[in-house]
């Protein structure tokens, strides 16, 4: 379990302090699909940069299994940024093996591991190829299989489709969908769309501007895949832009 208790963030901007969060409290639990949804700006990104403790709060504290999230235990969560940052020098299945290589896993279990979930984002066949010879959507892909292969107990995803155009993008969200479906992760995610919110999450989180507080913490309860112009989805997203605007 992960929980946020009373925290806030805020930055030095010379003349003052400037406040990015303010009193974030939330609990997840393990399993959980949580898209943080907000406008640009607004604090998501820094949130998962105090989960992953690459920033510190200015107040409050982050607990994962009722403790702070230490530097064994920050081993343990994995990150996938807006640019995949592959490894141009290695391969397809040696980016996603880096991991396990950092923790001396065996060669043959670690290619085991990575073809698996290679195959599973449909890039069976491409292990061997490099990053300069696939797409973008690809090279996602991989970032989200080099994620997954250290076996997370939290997987944080920062925006990592904004760059894709949206038939790509649409692909990716149904593979990642797939995938959390078999291995029930507990995925954060920050998105500023609100389709893509609806589509991938199982519950959403409704950020403010900054500094960011939480407008609506609901449960997604539409089954599995969704349809963009269903009456409950169409509801949904109608309910979601009218607290961003």
């Amino acid at each position: 379990m992960l929980e946020y208790r009373n925290v806030h963030k805020s930055f030095d901007a010379g003349a003052g302090p400037l406040p990015v969060i303010k009193d974030f409290t939330m609990t997840i639990r393990e399993g959980e699909f949580i898209v943080l949804l907000g406008p640009s700006g607004c604090g998501k990104s820094t949130l998962l940069r105090i989960t992953a403790g690459l920033e510190p709060t200015s107040m409050g504290e982050v607990l994962i299994g009722g403790r702070p999230p230490d530097l064994r235990r920050r081993h343990r969560l994995g990150f996938v940024f807006q640019e995949p940052a592959l490894m141009p020098w290695r391969d397809l299945v040696s980016n996603v093996t880096l991991g396990l290589e950092i923790r001396g896993v065996p060669k043959a279990e670690r290619e085991r591991q990575a073809g698996e979930l290679l195959g599973l984002l449909g890039l069976k066949g491409f292990e061997r190829y490099y990053p300069h010879q696939v797409s973008g959507g690809m090279k996602h892909r991989v970032a989200i299989a080099r994620a997954y292969i250290v076996d997370p107990i939290i997987l944080l995803m920062d925006e990592p489709f904004v760059a894709l155009d949206a038939q790509t993008r649409e692909s990716l969200q149904r593979d990642l969908q797939d995938l959390w479906q078999r291995r029930k992760k507990t995925v954060i995610f920050v998105t500023h769309n609100l389709e893509e919110a609806i589509l991938i999450g199982t519950r959403i989180v409704v950020l403010s501007s900054r500094p960011a507080t939480v407008l609506l913490d609901c449960k997604v309860e539409l089954p599995m895949p969704r349809d963009p112009v269903s009456r409950e989805f169409v509801a949904l997203r109608q309910e979601l832009r009218g607290l961003l605007v």
